[in-house]
This record gives C-alpha cells, sequence and structure tokens, in this order.
C-alpha cells in the first residue's frame, strides 16, 4: 500500500514538473505550398542535370563522384536551388562564343550573296 502512495506521489511530482506543450493549428499559405513544390521540381531538374552521362563524366574528371553531387544538391537550401535552378536555364548550352563570331558569319554570308549574284 506504502508502494503503491509512493508511486502515485512520484507521477503526480513528475507530472507537475513537464513542461505542457500548446499546439495551434494555422493555415497554410499558398504560396508556401507552391514555393515547396517549385523547389522539389527545381531539384529535381537539378539531380537530372547532373545524372547525364556527359555531366556525370565531367563531374568525375574534376573527381567528384556523383553520389556525392547528389548528396550535395539534395542538402542545399531551397534559395540555393532556386538560385542554381535560375542559372541553368540562362547557362549557353554549347561553348561559350563571343559577339566576333556572330559578325563573322553574317560578314561571310554577305560576301557570298554579293559572289552570288
Amino acid at each position: 500500500m506504502s508502494a503503491t502512495r509512493m508511486i502515485c506521489r512520484l507521477l503526480i511530482v513528475a507530472m507537475a514538473m513537464l513542461p505542457f506543450q500548446t499546439v495551434q493549428a494555422g493555415m497554410i499559405g499558398t504560396d508556401q505550398v507552391v514555393s515547396v513544390a517549385n523547389a522539389n521540381l527545381d531539384r529535381a531538374a537539378i539531380l537530372s542535370v547532373i545524372n547525364r552521362a556527359e555531366v556525370a563524366d565531367q563531374l568525375q574528371a574534376i573527381g567528384l563522384d556523383l553520389k556525392t553531387a547528389n548528396d550535395r544538391v539534395a542538402a542545399m537550401t531551397d534559395v540555393e536551388i532556386r538560385s542554381l535552378a535560375g542559372q541553368l536555364d540562362t547557362l549557353p548550352a554549347g561553348a561559350k562564343t563571343s559577339g566576333w563570331a556572330v559578325v563573322i558569319v553574317i560578314l561571310l554570308g554577305l560576301w557570298i550573296y554579293s559572289v552570288w549574284k
């Protein structure tokens, strides 16, 4: 009987000492849901670029394992992912050329046109 009282008193003291946590439910805004969805899409786009054969070969050429690259992309924040995905759309697909290459092609075209006429 005294053991039961002792356990009850111990439980009462333990419950009184433990903090009570309150839970608050709130509305989630559409912009928060869309930003998370966009971050997931951007992350998938970056991973698809990294997993291409020629990119994987280039990563291995500089000494970076494909699994390590995928892990680093997974560890990036949403802001970093959004920034990198924005750069993927603006980066050139091939080699970088200066404006002189375009001028030479235009001049060559004009020369061929003048010789042809």
